[in-house]
């Protein structure tokens, strides 16, 4: 196949990337990477500066490319399947852009503080750490169930910031629940039920027990 995809299940950056895939039905090769593997976080750093999943690779094209977006933006352009992943006017794009970017940093990033002060961070850090970042969340989450009214998805049809919120919305509602935001919370279901995040989920399901913060998990989402 013409697309190679590197990451792990789990990631959620790669999920990102992979519903957006399953979504346009382009057909793609899936190398899973370990980053336990010293061959395999060498190979990551050949294709993204950081070593950070997930990774593109068009042969066909001779390119390579990192970071979610700018890679949901050339399956879109180059690989468009059945569903397309940005709308054609430039302005509903705009839209859809910025909130792929609000998925991304205020949500999925902010929950990543969370799980990186379990992690990685020294002694006593955990705990400033996660109250700084619920705090966060609890503003995206106000902001998302303000947005959300009367609306089926986050920015016109489904697409690009629907990619970036199924994930993203997965790992920060384990970290910290919605709460009472039924708009946010609907959305969020409608999300769950799509069958490309249900692929990825299922995918990821065996690694699930990596997840630093187990007994959050949800029972519903362990099988």
């Amino acid at each position: 196949m013409m697309l190679t995809i590197y990451g792990h299940p789990l990631s959620s950056y790669t999920q990102k990337v992979l519903v957006a895939l399953y979504e346009t039905g382009a057909p793609f090769t899936f190398r899973h990477i370990d980053l336990g593997s010293p061959e395999d976080r060498a190979l990551m750093k050949r294709i993204e500066p950081m070593g950070r999943m997930p990774g593109l690779r068009d042969e066909a094209r001779g390119v390579i490319l990192s970071q979610s977006t700018v890679m949901i933006d050339y399956i879109h352009l180059h690989y468009p399947g059945t569903r397309k992943l940005l709308p054609a006017d430039p302005d509903a794009a705009s839209l859809a852009r910025q909130w792929d970017r609000f998925f991304d940093f205020q949500v999925n990033g902010i929950a990543q503080q969370i799980v990186d002060a379990r992690l990685f961070m020294g002694e006593g850090a955990e705990a400033p750490v996660s109250a700084f970042a619920r705090g966060k969340l609890d503003l995206a989450y106000d902001a998302l169930d303000h947005h959300l009214q009367k609306r089926e998805w986050a920015a016109g049809e489904y697409g690009l910031a629907d990619c970036a919120a199924s994930p993203a919305l997965f790992y920060a509602g384990i970290l910290h629940p919605f709460g009472d935001r039924p708009a946010l919370s609907g959305y969020f279901e409608r999300l769950l039920a799509r069958p490309s995040f249900q692929r990825a989920r299922t995918e990821a399901l065996p690694y699930l027990k990596l997840f630093p913060f187990p007994k959050l998990i949800p029972a519903r989402f362990l099988t």
